[in-house]
């Protein structure tokens, strides 16, 4: 559908939605003034104008399609509001800061905020100061949401992440089947869902969950034609990491499964000269974020992270994306290495895994599942942690250290994190990622009891006035402050603020909520008797049979006979009968040499050896190499060998000529 070059008063009639009414703007010139851009990617066009046509629409765009301009464009080009439901905070955050940067009002709702701080952006939405509302799913399930959504002039719901409403997806969020309910309080909008990776099934479930009156994917090739695919499976995988990437130019990310083992190999890379740094979800808000502002600028080459590093990131020359610890789905997989090579110039994508790895996340697979024994302990726990009384706690939000609480009831961490996600799909509560709140003040008394504080304390009266001076709207809603402006302004310490702070707090006259930067826990309902726990034990065998066929595609992707981005189509349910021409598998069939770069410099100082001497002793050999390349020697020599390279004769090598 070609863009509508339409005035203020044109409409477009929407079969069973409402009649969105469009500004004179078109969709091209909206993108050109707020994001510089001359066209759009693969799909998006397609995309907005089926949504400006009223059509329930699903986006299947591959990872950075940009497939949050499929909504904000539609937003901006409406009278009315868009309402995005997502679970990613973090990325709610980075995408408010982005569209208000733009001059665009933005707001977002998420668990953990205050009761006050939701209900003044709720009022802010109805009436009309908000043109794109975040809302996280576990929200909906409030009456004051329910309430203040069926008053709000939205135009357009957006879902983000759309395969976590299915159970077929490989991040099912029972939250997400709250989402339906909106379409009951607000018939006429219709429904963008957006997802970069799903499989057929979880295509139809969207689809169906949704309420979608007939099926209309905008789908765009899951074929990346400048990925290069390659496995390996090596015992050094630190080496193996580090000559990869001095064989290939440009800025990289390492994936690993632990927090301990970003650090690790950063240090090893920059041991090595490659500028590198560790990102996991475990530091706080404000390094996290100044490391991804790094990375993105140049600032160092390689970001070694776990998987809570990527939403959202905007980074197009990406140029190799390398796994050392094995992914547990083909879709996480997918969707991490896409994060090369977006600009679409040549990239690498290289997974460090084999049977040893798949040994281990076979083990990993049976700690997901634990007995409902042990969840129910687990829930008993989360009771007696937080205090919470019987029929206790709907909704309400706390932070949450797993190791803490772990320790304190004697509990193994990855098996009760097992156990919280089951309670999570079965809807009894949610975990969210660490989440930045900032500090927020809110003057709570009227303004001449707040005076007879200030006429008594000095110290006070400087703090308030000052902090009137610098924040607007104090007396009407919490407003976020910043201590060290507040130090800057009145010349005292933290420490002295946060005391005067506390004080004027436990005596009732102002509201203060300290920075936050913690996972929070909600409970979804009251707290209940472990044992009258309800789960639907069909649903879970569902769960832990979907997640045994993942881990199975990830074997058969390890072991692959075919082309590797073929294999990944066809998983994804894309014919294709032609192979990439760049992966090891395909490389190898044409008869080309498979550049392993982890190996090269090896080989060439062990031919150079065998060039000057005929006869060497294995343990001469070793003694000739650093002590971090003797398992790499030991397996190129193994390989030789049974290449009949190199034979054994009275405890030396010989390699032949």
């Amino acid at each position: 559908m070609t863009a509508l070059p339409i005035s203020a008063a044109n409409v477009i009639p929407a079969s069973g939605s409402v009649l969105l009414t469009i500004s004179m703007h078109t969709p091209e010139e909206i993108l050109k003034s707020h994001w510089g851009y001359t066209s759009f990617r693969p799909g998006q066009k397609e995309a907005i104008s089926s949504i400006l046509a009223g059509k329930d629409t699903l986006a299947l765009l591959p990872t950075g399609g940009g497939k949050s301009i499929c909504y904000q464009i539609p937003a901006l080009l409406g009278e009315g509001m868009t309402l995005v439901i997502s679970p990613l905070i973090a990325l709610m955050k980075d995408q408010v800061d982005q569209l208000r940067a733009r001059n665009i009002r933005a707001e977002a709702i998420h668990a953990g905020m205050s009761y006050t701080q939701i209900d003044r952006i709720l009022d802010n939405a109805v009436y009309g100061g908000v043109q794109v509302l975040y809302v996280s799913p576990e929200r909906l399930k409030s009456d004051l949401a329910e309430a203040r959504i069926k008053q709000m002039p939205i135009s357009l719901i957006a879902v983000d992440e759309a395969h976590c409403i299915s159970q077929w997806g490989y991040d099912f969020r029972p939250a997400y089947l709250e989402i339906a309910q909106i379409r009951e309080w607000i018939p006429d909008p219709p429904v963008l869902a957006l997802t970069a990776t799903a499989i057929p099934e979880v295509v139809r479930d969207i689809q169906e969950k949704l309420l979608f009156p007939r099926s209309n994917i905008i789908q765009t090739s899951f074929r990346r034609e400048n990925l290069s695919f390659f496995v390996e499976d090596r015992p050094d995988k630190e080496q193996a990491m580090c000559n990869w990437l001095t064989a290939h130019d440009g800025t990289g990310i390492v994936y690993v499964r632990s927090r301990k083992r970003t650090l690790d190999y950063a240090v090893f890379l920059q041991e090595r000269g490659i500028s590198a740094a560790a990102f996991h979800a475990g530091l706080d808000t404000a390094t996290r974020f100044s490391l991804q502002e790094q990375w993105q600028h140049g600032a160092f080459r390689v970001m070694v992270a776990t998987n809570a590093f990527g939403m959202g990131i905007d980074k197009a020359n990406v140029r190799i994306v390398i796994h050392a610890d094995l992914p547990d789905s083909l879709e996480a997989y997918y969707q991490e290495a896409g994060r090369a090579g977006r600009d679409g110039l040549p990239a690498h994508a290289v997974l460090l895994a084999g049977v040893r790895d798949l040994e281990k996340l076979n083990r990993q697979f049976q700690d997901q599942f634990p007995p409902l024994q042990e969840i129910r302990q687990v829930y008993r726990a989360l009771g007696s942690y937080y205090q919470l009384a019987y029929g206790s706690g709907e909704l309400a939000s706390f932070d949450f250290d797993l190791i803490d609480f772990s320790s304190r009831y004697s509990l193994v961490p990855i098996r009760t994190l097992s156990a919280l996600r089951i309670l999570e799909e079965s809807g009894w509560l949610s975990l969210t990622e660490s989440v930045f709140h900032p500090a927020t003040l809110w003057l709570k008394s009227a303004p001449q009891d707040l005076y007879q504080y200030q006429l008594k304390n000095k110290k006070i009266d400087t703090l308030i006035k000052t902090v009137q001076r610098l924040y607007q709207g104090l007396y009407q809603y919490p407003v976020a402050i910043q201590i060290s402006q507040i130090m800057v302004a009145t010349g005292m310490s933290e420490k002295s603020i946060l005391q005067l702070i506390t004080f004027l707090n436990q005596s009732g006259i102002i509201d203060f909520r300290p920075m936050k930067d913690k996972p929070q826990l909600t409970f979804l309902l009251a707290r209940q008797d472990p044992d009258h726990l309800v789960f639907d034990l069909e649903l879970l065998d569902f769960r832990k049979q979907r997640q045994a066929d993942r881990l199975e595609a990830i074997a058969s992707y390890l072991d692959s006979g075919q082309c590797r981005q073929q294999m990944i189509l066809h998983y994804f349910g894309e014919s294709s009968e032609e192979e990439c021409g760049l992966c090891d598998h395909c490389l190898s069939s044409q008869g080309k040499t498979v550049d392993r770069p982890a190996d090269e410099q090896v080989e060439s100082m062990l031919a150079t050896l065998f060039a000057q001497q005929e006869e060497w002793p294995p343990g001469e050999i070793l003694r000739k190499f650093h002590s971090e390349q003797h398992l790499q020697v030991k397996r190129i020599l193994q390989h030789w060998c049974d290449e009949g390279q190199v034979r054994e004769n009275y405890g030396k090598l010989i390699k032949d000529r």
